[in-house]
């Protein structure tokens, strides 16, 4: 008589993993709001985007405010085109103040399990003062309780502050290289693309 072996693991099917996701909601905290971001948040966000240092270490140049409302609207769906992936996608505020930047997270399902790549921007006028480090943070803790274990970044070498707000959040970078930036991670398993 044969003995059974170990059960089969189940199969895990990606989309259902990631639709189980919530709809990023408002998060505050003591100085801060993070706003889900809708279409409408395109009239104030091109200002504030409109420093074309915010991309020197990015790449592009300042959006329109018909490309960004595009963008957004895109975005503010929560989904990419092929359903594969899951949008988080908040505009920073200062409570009771002006948009100062934005934070996202795109989720897909991974090697490692589900997999949160984190980004953030606030712009020149706030940067430095540990704002880009709080919201990525409340984005980040967030995004825990919806069970994301695994998240990553992608920091240009030479950028000092968001390697900074990568590292304030447990990221680490792992010596891979993509697009001319370093990927970051924090992750119980290594990265492989």
């Amino acid at each position: 008589m044969r003995r059974p072996g170990p059960a089969a693991p189940a199969t895990v099917d990606k989309f259902e993993v990631l639709s189980q996701l919530a709809e990023a909601p408002l998060l505050g905290g003591n100085c801060l709001v993070l706003e889900p971001l809708r279409t409408a948040h395109a009239e104030e966000m091109v200002l504030a985007l409109s420093d074309p240092g915010l991309y020197r270490y990015t790449g592009g140049s300042p959006p329109t405010l018909e490309g960004l409302r595009a963008r957004y609207e895109r975005q503010a769906k929560g989904w990419s085109p092929a359903g594969d992936e899951r949008w988080s996608n908040w505009v920073v505020r200062e409570r009771g103040g002006e948009a100062v930047g934005y934070v996202q997270a795109t989720v897909r399902h991974g090697r490692e399990g589900v997999v949160a790549e984190l980004a953030w921007v606030i712009v020149a006028t706030y940067q430095g003062r540990g704002l880009a480090k709080s919201a990525a943070w409340m984005m980040k803790q967030w995004l825990w309780r919806q069970g994301v274990r695994n998240f990553t970044a992608h920091v240009h070498p030479e950028h000092s502050a968001s390697a900074s707000v990568a590292a304030h959040l447990g990221l680490s970078p792992t010596g891979l290289m993509e697009g001319g930036e370093v990927v970051w991670a924090e992750t119980s398993r290594p990265i492989r693309r």
